[in-house]
Protein backbone atom coordinates (compact mmCIF):
# COMPACT_ATOMS: atom_id res chain seq x y z
CA UNK A 1 0.00 0.00 0.00
CA UNK A 2 2.51 2.73 0.83
CA UNK A 3 4.10 1.72 -2.47
CA UNK A 4 0.98 2.02 -4.03
CA UNK A 5 -0.12 5.67 -2.15
CA UNK A 6 3.65 7.00 -2.80
CA UNK A 7 3.29 6.63 -6.74
CA UNK A 8 0.03 8.21 -7.02
CA UNK A 9 1.30 11.02 -4.98
CA UNK A 10 4.15 11.41 -7.53
CA UNK A 11 2.25 11.26 -10.30
CA UNK A 12 -0.32 14.30 -8.64
CA UNK A 13 3.04 16.12 -7.46
CA UNK A 14 4.45 15.92 -11.22
CA UNK A 15 1.27 16.78 -13.00
CA UNK A 16 1.07 20.25 -10.45
CA UNK A 17 4.92 20.82 -11.82
CA UNK A 18 3.80 20.55 -15.31
CA UNK A 19 0.83 22.94 -14.93
CA UNK A 20 2.86 25.58 -12.83
CA UNK A 21 5.59 25.05 -15.78
CA UNK A 22 2.84 25.83 -18.70
CA UNK A 23 1.22 28.60 -16.13
CA UNK A 24 4.85 30.59 -15.99
CA UNK A 25 5.24 29.85 -19.68
CA UNK A 26 2.16 31.64 -20.87
CA UNK A 27 3.01 34.49 -18.84
CA UNK A 28 6.03 34.83 -19.99
CA UNK A 29 6.24 34.39 -23.72
CA UNK A 30 9.76 35.23 -24.99
CA UNK A 31 12.56 33.58 -24.26
CA UNK A 32 14.52 36.53 -22.25
CA UNK A 33 11.89 36.45 -19.80
CA UNK A 34 11.64 32.59 -19.28
CA UNK A 35 14.96 33.12 -17.64
CA UNK A 36 12.64 33.92 -14.19
CA UNK A 37 11.02 30.83 -14.87
CA UNK A 38 13.15 28.52 -12.61
CA UNK A 39 13.40 30.93 -9.99
CA UNK A 40 10.06 30.84 -9.61
CA UNK A 41 8.76 27.92 -9.80
CA UNK A 42 7.05 26.15 -6.96
CA UNK A 43 6.16 22.82 -7.04
CA UNK A 44 5.51 19.79 -4.31
CA UNK A 45 7.91 16.68 -3.41
CA UNK A 46 10.55 15.78 -5.64
CA UNK A 47 9.38 18.76 -8.02
CA UNK A 48 9.60 21.44 -5.84
CA UNK A 49 12.41 23.14 -7.22
CA UNK A 50 14.25 23.50 -10.17
CA UNK A 51 16.43 27.03 -9.33
CA UNK A 52 19.83 26.72 -11.03
CA UNK A 53 22.89 26.32 -8.24
CA UNK A 54 24.78 29.09 -9.48
CA UNK A 55 24.78 32.77 -8.48
CA UNK A 56 21.82 34.67 -10.29
CA UNK A 57 23.44 37.21 -12.34
CA UNK A 58 26.23 34.78 -13.49
CA UNK A 59 23.88 32.25 -14.76
CA UNK A 60 21.59 34.86 -16.42
CA UNK A 61 24.77 36.77 -17.91
CA UNK A 62 25.70 32.92 -19.42
CA UNK A 63 21.87 32.22 -20.43
CA UNK A 64 21.85 35.54 -22.57
CA UNK A 65 24.86 34.63 -24.52
CA UNK A 66 23.15 31.48 -25.64
CA UNK A 67 20.10 33.17 -26.25
CA UNK A 68 21.85 35.26 -28.65
CA UNK A 69 23.44 31.84 -29.65
CA UNK A 70 20.68 29.46 -30.35
CA UNK A 71 22.29 26.95 -30.44
CA UNK A 72 21.45 23.57 -32.39
CA UNK A 73 22.96 20.87 -30.55
CA UNK A 74 23.56 21.38 -26.74
CA UNK A 75 25.37 19.16 -24.06
CA UNK A 76 25.01 19.26 -20.98
CA UNK A 77 27.15 17.24 -17.72
CA UNK A 78 25.37 17.28 -14.44
CA UNK A 79 22.04 17.98 -14.45
CA UNK A 80 21.36 17.83 -10.54
CA UNK A 81 17.82 19.91 -9.78
CA UNK A 82 17.16 20.54 -14.24
CA UNK A 83 17.47 24.40 -13.63
CA UNK A 84 20.06 25.31 -15.83
CA UNK A 85 18.38 22.44 -18.68
CA UNK A 86 15.41 24.03 -18.64
CA UNK A 87 16.94 27.51 -19.30
CA UNK A 88 19.13 25.45 -22.41
CA UNK A 89 15.86 24.35 -23.79
CA UNK A 90 14.45 28.05 -23.84
CA UNK A 91 17.48 29.26 -25.00
CA UNK A 92 17.72 26.92 -28.06
CA UNK A 93 16.76 26.79 -31.22
CA UNK A 94 13.27 25.41 -31.59
CA UNK A 95 14.69 22.16 -33.52
CA UNK A 96 17.57 21.94 -30.95
CA UNK A 97 18.91 18.55 -30.11
CA UNK A 98 20.15 18.63 -26.23
CA UNK A 99 21.71 16.19 -24.27
CA UNK A 100 22.21 15.80 -20.49
CA UNK A 101 24.55 13.73 -18.67
CA UNK A 102 24.02 13.58 -14.91
CA UNK A 103 25.91 10.34 -12.96
CA UNK A 104 22.84 8.90 -10.19
CA UNK A 105 24.18 9.11 -6.63
CA UNK A 106 27.18 11.73 -8.13
CA UNK A 107 28.88 14.00 -5.38
CA UNK A 108 28.54 17.05 -6.19
CA UNK A 109 24.89 17.85 -6.81
CA UNK A 110 23.69 14.67 -9.19
CA UNK A 111 21.21 11.55 -8.60
CA UNK A 112 18.18 13.21 -9.72
CA UNK A 113 15.40 10.33 -8.76
CA UNK A 114 14.07 8.44 -11.71
CA UNK A 115 10.51 10.04 -11.41
CA UNK A 116 12.00 13.29 -12.32
CA UNK A 117 12.64 11.60 -16.27
CA UNK A 118 9.62 12.59 -17.61
CA UNK A 119 9.29 15.68 -15.96
CA UNK A 120 12.93 16.74 -17.60
CA UNK A 121 11.56 15.92 -20.76
CA UNK A 122 8.30 18.24 -20.85
CA UNK A 123 11.05 20.74 -20.87
CA UNK A 124 11.62 20.49 -24.39
CA UNK A 125 9.59 22.53 -27.16
CA UNK A 126 7.62 20.29 -29.60
CA UNK A 127 9.98 20.60 -32.49
CA UNK A 128 13.22 19.78 -29.93
CA UNK A 129 14.77 16.56 -28.72
CA UNK A 130 15.82 16.21 -25.33
CA UNK A 131 18.03 12.63 -24.19
CA UNK A 132 18.70 12.47 -20.27
CA UNK A 133 21.31 9.67 -19.99
CA UNK A 134 21.81 8.83 -16.34
CA UNK A 135 25.58 7.67 -16.47
CA UNK A 136 28.59 8.70 -16.07
CA UNK A 137 30.45 11.04 -17.70
CA UNK A 138 33.66 9.83 -17.70
CA UNK A 139 33.20 6.32 -18.84
CA UNK A 140 33.83 5.18 -22.37
CA UNK A 141 30.11 3.96 -23.21
CA UNK A 142 28.64 7.43 -22.26
CA UNK A 143 31.46 9.20 -24.33
CA UNK A 144 29.84 7.20 -27.57
CA UNK A 145 26.50 6.96 -26.92
CA UNK A 146 26.72 11.00 -26.77
CA UNK A 147 28.41 10.72 -30.03
CA UNK A 148 25.58 9.45 -31.32
CA UNK A 149 23.10 10.51 -30.11
CA UNK A 150 24.22 13.79 -32.33
CA UNK A 151 24.74 11.56 -35.04
CA UNK A 152 28.40 12.73 -34.74
CA UNK A 153 27.86 16.35 -35.72
CA UNK A 154 29.91 19.22 -33.75
CA UNK A 155 27.67 20.81 -31.06
CA UNK A 156 27.43 24.20 -30.77
CA UNK A 157 27.03 24.93 -26.43
CA UNK A 158 28.98 22.72 -23.78
CA UNK A 159 28.28 23.16 -19.90
CA UNK A 160 30.17 21.29 -17.83
CA UNK A 161 28.86 21.20 -14.31
CA UNK A 162 29.47 17.49 -13.05
CA UNK A 163 32.42 16.10 -11.39
CA UNK A 164 34.50 19.31 -9.66
CA UNK A 165 37.40 17.69 -9.23
CA UNK A 166 40.47 18.75 -10.99
CA UNK A 167 40.92 15.65 -12.54
CA UNK A 168 37.21 15.19 -13.24
CA UNK A 169 36.68 18.37 -15.06
CA UNK A 170 39.74 18.31 -17.05
CA UNK A 171 38.26 15.06 -18.22
CA UNK A 172 35.28 16.11 -19.15
CA UNK A 173 36.70 18.66 -21.03
CA UNK A 174 39.19 16.03 -22.67
CA UNK A 175 36.31 14.06 -23.44
CA UNK A 176 33.82 16.05 -24.98
CA UNK A 177 35.63 19.74 -25.18
CA UNK A 178 36.25 18.44 -29.17
CA UNK A 179 33.35 17.41 -29.86
CA UNK A 180 32.38 21.77 -30.08
CA UNK A 181 32.45 23.30 -33.63
CA UNK A 182 34.74 26.27 -33.89
CA UNK A 183 32.93 28.92 -32.83
CA UNK A 184 30.99 27.33 -30.28
CA UNK A 185 31.18 27.78 -26.49
CA UNK A 186 32.18 25.56 -23.19
CA UNK A 187 31.47 26.89 -20.04
CA UNK A 188 32.24 25.66 -16.48
CA UNK A 189 30.47 26.56 -13.46
CA UNK A 190 32.62 26.95 -9.80
CA UNK A 191 35.72 28.28 -11.73
CA UNK A 192 36.54 30.30 -8.53
CA UNK A 193 38.77 28.96 -5.34
CA UNK A 194 36.40 27.71 -2.63
CA UNK A 195 38.54 27.16 0.40
CA UNK A 196 35.15 26.42 2.12
CA UNK A 197 34.96 23.52 -0.28
CA UNK A 198 38.32 22.27 -0.79
CA UNK A 199 36.90 19.53 -3.02
CA UNK A 200 35.78 21.39 -5.74
CA UNK A 201 38.66 21.85 -7.21
CA UNK A 202 37.84 23.62 -11.15
CA UNK A 203 39.77 26.87 -10.13
CA UNK A 204 42.58 24.75 -10.48
CA UNK A 205 41.74 23.74 -14.09
CA UNK A 206 40.63 26.96 -14.68
CA UNK A 207 44.26 28.31 -13.86
CA UNK A 208 45.79 26.47 -16.85
CA UNK A 209 42.85 26.87 -19.00
CA UNK A 210 43.24 30.63 -19.12
CA UNK A 211 46.87 30.21 -20.64
CA UNK A 212 45.68 28.28 -23.58
CA UNK A 213 42.87 28.83 -24.45
CA UNK A 214 40.52 32.05 -25.55
CA UNK A 215 38.48 32.46 -22.52
CA UNK A 216 36.02 34.88 -20.76
CA UNK A 217 35.05 35.37 -17.41
CA UNK A 218 31.73 35.87 -15.88
CA UNK A 219 31.73 36.65 -11.68
CA UNK A 220 28.75 38.38 -10.28
CA UNK A 221 29.23 41.45 -8.92
CA UNK A 222 29.31 42.76 -5.09
CA UNK A 223 26.07 41.62 -3.30
CA UNK A 224 24.63 39.73 -5.72
CA UNK A 225 25.25 36.90 -3.82
CA UNK A 226 27.55 34.31 -3.28
CA UNK A 227 30.01 34.49 -6.26
CA UNK A 228 30.91 31.22 -7.71
CA UNK A 229 31.92 32.21 -11.17
CA UNK A 230 31.35 31.16 -14.74
CA UNK A 231 34.39 30.53 -17.15
CA UNK A 232 34.45 30.65 -21.12
CA UNK A 233 36.12 28.88 -23.54
CA UNK A 234 35.49 30.35 -27.20
CA UNK A 235 36.38 27.84 -29.27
Amino acid sequence: MRGLFYKMMTNIHRKHGLHQLQFLEQKLVSARDRFAVPFIYKGKGHFKKIEPRQNPLEIEELYRNICNMSPRLVLEIGTARGGTLYLWTQAASVDATIVSVDLPGGKFGGAYPACRIPFYKAFARSRQKLYLLRQDSHQPQTIEAVKNLFNNQSIDFLFIDGDHTYEGVKKDFINYGPLVRSGGIIAFHDILPRPDLPEIQINQFWSEARKNYNTREIIGPEGSGRKIGIGLILV
